[in-house]
């Protein structure tokens, strides 16, 4: 087994062909078959689903940042040893109004959106008295509500699709079912269906503060039951953090709040300006480091008497949670510092000629894989020393005499400029559970080039990797009946430039990464950012 770091050649890209991943594409008007290579397991029958940006400028107009594409919703059908291959634009407002007017319309994440220069001054002053359009461009994520698909970004707006024929059936406003501004791409399943997930809201006295909500497995209309669980306070009145996923165990919540702020006042004030965007609204907190926030789940209460902190860290993907003995293991891929990772992912920074992707990628924070320990029992008199007693790992929490603890990580997996990201684990054995395995995407300075397992337990990693290849993240998928935790097949989609079928669905063995297939289809597939497995 290739013991990754201890032979850490780099590999490099001199082609620069993954350029071709952030290149618009059109959808297809029905599926189209795949050239299968090698056995898929007979058992594997269902849908991928995968999200991403496909549309990266509308007429003249480019779209700026890697999240402001327009969302293309993929899918590979799998079904009696046959692979068909789909793809469909989301219809989202945002979609169809750039579409009929040809330019960008609504503001994305890093691209302004210009008032109409067919209309006078008069209406456009109006415009921006009629309140902030909020993109409902859905590309970061699909997943179920109930018996119902949607596909999802961070804000307000959530799209129901139709997962077999990916047509788009209507957009749903949460606000209307919930006080929150937003909630994750990054939604927890309960083993009775039941959603949870975290977002801004405003708390008491128009301070800001965290919403975990929950929407109960219900049959009918589940969006209409759901509620706000607990509140987390904010560290600043008026400037959340930006949380992108959190942890959950069967007994508790853990929220990560990092250094990477969103500036409420400077977002209002800046959409009356023109030409502002989502980029232009956060900023970094020097000094506050990390916060860890715990509370518990049923009953939910916050618990504020523990005041978990670490220094500074970029935060988007939770590994996995879990308790054990008076401790809870929090699992992470972390970018070191509070400089924000997103401001180096500007289409034109990763569109690079891969000497200066690599040069910006070495200004950029670091990633790593830690594991944080937090102790539930601290009593005044252990001051100073080390509060975890778990003999297999070497972080370290120790209580301060301002009641504070400071978290010293174990780390987990580390390379210079490669990231373990994207990271997926058998969630259905092992979500909230004690694991040994997870499964990422691998970032070779900002470019995906490679799918890695990772034993969080020994540190052992195996890697999956060829040559011009630019795989996404992997899904896990157990066999039927399964009793070892890594047994079954990752799903990732691949995108080989310049080969005859330059897209692919990949197959791999879970336990070795050895590829059991290929389904490959003549046609590029843009880069995608998560997505799920459909039986």
């Amino acid at each position: 087994d290739k013991l990754w770091m201890q032979n850490s050649h780099t590999v490099e890209h001199p082609a620069a062909g993954y350029r071709k991943i952030f290149e618009t594409v059109e959808e297809l008007n029905e599926p189209i078959p795949a050239k299968i290579s090698g056995v898929i397991p007979s058992w594997l029958g269902g849908s991928l689903l995968r999200m991403g940006p496909g549309l990266f400028e509308v007429g003249d107009e480019p779209f700026y940042h890697l999240f402001d594409g327009q969302a293309l919703m993929h899918k590979f059908d799998l079904k009696d040893g046959q692979v068909t291959y789909y793809r469909k634009y989301i219809k989202t407002d945002t979609y169809v109004r750039a579409m009929t007017e040809n330019r960008i319309v609504v503001t994305e994440f890093g691209t302004a959106a210009y008032p109409d220069p067919c209309k006078n001054i008069f209406s456009r002053f109006f415009t921006y008295f009629r309140g902030i359009e909020v993109t409902d461009n859905c590309i970061v994520n699909v997943y179920p509500i109930g018996e119902d698909f949607y596909a999802v970004t961070e804000t307000n707006y959530i799209t129901k699709v139709d997962p077999d024929s990916l047509e788009t059936l209507k957009r749903v406003d949460l606000c209307k079912y919930l006080s929150v501004n937003g909630v994750t791409a990054h939604p927890h399943i309960d083993a009775d269906g039941a959603v949870y997930n975290i977002g801004n809201c405003f708390g008491k006295s128009m301070s800001l503060a965290y919403n975990i909500v929950k929407i109960p497995p219900a049959q009918k209309d589940p969006l209409e039951k759901s509620q706000v669980v607990v509140q987390l306070p904010s560290s600043e009145r008026l400037k959340p953090s930006y949380v992108h996923s959190f942890g959950m165990t069967d007994n508790y919540f853990v929220f990560v709040e990092q250094p990477v702020k969103i500036n409420l006042l400077k977002f209002l004030s800046a959409w009356s300006v023109r030409g502002a965007t989502y980029m232009d609204c956060f900023e970094s907190n020097d000094s506050m480091g990390t916060w860890f926030h715990l509370a518990t789940k049923d009953p939910a209460d916050y618990l504020s008497s523990h005041k978990f902190r670490t220094s500074a860290f970029n935060l988007f993907h939770h590994i996995n949670t879990y308790e054990e003995q008076g401790f809870i293991v929090v699992d992470l891929c972390t970018w070191k510092g509070h400089d924000f990772v997103y401001n180096y992912l500007y289409l034109a920074n990763i569109r690079e000629e891969w000497e200066e992707v690599k040069k910006a990628a070495m200004r950029a924070p670091q990633p790593e894989v830690r594991r944080y320990v937090l102790p539930l029992d601290i009593h005044r008199e252990d001051q100073g020393k080390n509060l975890v007693s778990l003999p297999y790992t070497t972080a370290t929490a120790v209580l301060h005499s301002d009641g504070t603890i400071w978290l010293e990580p174990e780390v987990l997996f580390s390379g210079p400029r490669q990231a373990f990201e994207f990271p997926q684990i058998n969630y259905s054995l092992c979500r909230g559970k004690k694991y040994s395995f997870a499964y990422g995407l691998g970032l070779n300075h900002f470019i995906p080039d490679r799918i890695v397992k990772l034993n969080v337990q020994t540190k052992q990693t195996w890697v999956w990797q060829e040559e011009e290849c630019y795989p996404s993240e992997p899904l896990f998928v157990p066999t039927p009946g399964a009793t070892e935790e890594d047994d079954g097949v990752l799903l990732s989609i691949v995108v080989k430039p310049g080969a005859e079928r330059p897209g692919f669905l990949l197959v791999l063995d879970a336990t070795t990464l050895t590829e059991l297939a290929r389904a490959e289809v003549n046609t590029i597939i843009p880069v995608t950012l998560h997505g799920m497995y459909k039986p």
